[in-house]
C-alpha cells in the first residue's frame, strides 16, 4: 500500500520547527563569542559601535519601517522575523521592542589602554553581581562622562544582553574593564596617578565634605557586603553619601549615579 502524503496542515508544525531551529543554531553565541543584544538603544549603538561586527539584524516589520525612517541602519541587511520568534531566541521576559542583533563581542581593553583626561574618573565595581545594577552604573558613567568601569572576573556579570539592556546604550560609549586581580588593578592605577576613593557608609566623611584629587577611582563595594576588607586597605580615601538615618543604605547603582553627579561638579570647577 502507497504511503500517505503528509497533508500541508501536518507538514506546516515541520516546516515551522526548522525554521526556529535555523533562527536558534546559525552562529550560536555560544560557539563562537559572539552576544545577542536586543532592544532599540543597545542595538542601534551596537550598529554605530566601529569596534562591533553586526552578525544578523532581527526587526519586526513594525521595527524595520521605524528604524528605516530615522537611518539606524547600515553595514547590514535585516531580517524580518514575529515577535513570537524574537521571544523564543531571547531569554524569557525580554524586553526587546521589536528588535536584536547578533555582535561580535566587544575587543578587551586594559586599564592602561585608555587616553585619560586631566580629571578623570574610573569606577570600580567590587563583586557586584547583578547585570541591572552593573548596566545601570555603566548608563551613569556614560552621563558624567566616566573614563570606564571596572569589574572583576569572579562574581560580576559578563557583558550580554541582560546587561547591556539596562545600560541603554552605554556599553558602547564607555569601556568595561574585566580584571583578575583588584588589587593589582588598583596599584596599577596609582602608578598612573589616580587615587582610590572606597564608598563606605561608615566612613566618617561625605563625599562632598571631602577635598580629593584630580583623578579618582571611585570604588563601589558589593550588594549587601559593601567594600571588601582587602579592597578597603588599598583605599586612599574613604567616603559616603549624607542619607537618611530612615534607610541602611542605597542600591549600588543609585550611590554610583549620585556620587558621579557629584563628581562631575568638581571636575567642572
Amino acid at each position: 500500500m502507497a504511503k500517505q502524503k503528509p497533508s500541508s496542515r501536518q507538514s506546516r508544525p515541520f516546516r515551522q520547527e526548522k525554521a526556529e531551529r535555523r533562527l536558534f543554531d546559525d552562529r550560536r553565541p555560544e560557539r563562537t563569542g559572539d552576544v545577542w543584544l536586543y532592544g532599540y538603544h543597545p542595538v542601534t549603538a551596537a550598529l554605530k559601535n566601529p569596534n562591533r561586527e553586526p552578525k544578523r539584524l532581527l526587526l519586526t516589520k513594525e521595527t524595520a519601517a521605524e528604524l528605516e525612517r530615522d537611518g539606524s541602519i547600515s553595514g547590514i541587511s535585516p531580517e524580518t522575523v514575529s515577535r513570537a520568534d524574537l521571544d523564543r531566541i531571547l531569554p524569557k521576559g525580554s524586553v526587546h521592542q521589536g528588535i536584536a542583533g547578533l555582535f561580535s563581542a566587544l575587543p578587551d581593553t586594559g586599564l592602561e589602554d585608555i587616553d585619560y583626561p586631566e580629571k578623570a574618573v574610573v569606577v570600580i565595581l567590587d563583586q557586584v553581581t547583578d547585570p541591572h545594577n552593573v548596566g545601570a552604573v555603566m548608563r551613569s558613567a556614560a552621563a558624567f562622562n566616566a573614563s570606564a568601569v571596572v569589574l572583576t572576573d569572579r562574581n560580576a556579570p559578563e557583558a550580554t544582553g541582560v546587561l547591556a539592556k539596562s545600560a541603554s546604550g552605554a556599553l558602547e560609549l564607555v569601556p568595561l574593564i574585566t580584571v583578575s586581580n583588584l588589587t593589582r588593578a588598583l596599584k596599577t592605577l596609582k602608578d598612573i596617578g589616580f587615587w582610590c576613593v572606597g564608598m563606605d557608609g561608615r566612613a566618617p566623611r561625605t563625599l562632598r565634605e571631602t577635598d580629593l584629587p584630580d583623578k579618582i577611582a571611585l570604588i563601589m563595594g558589593s550588594e549587601g557586603f559593601g567594600l571588601r576588607r582587602l579592597t578597603a586597605e588599598n583605599c586612599d580615601y574613604t567616603v559616603k553619601l549624607p542619607i537618611s538615618e530612615r534607610v541602611e543604605s542605597l542600591n549600588v547603582s543609585n550611590a554610583a549615579a549620585i556620587a558621579l553627579y557629584e563628581l562631575s561638579l568638581r571636575k567642572a570647577r
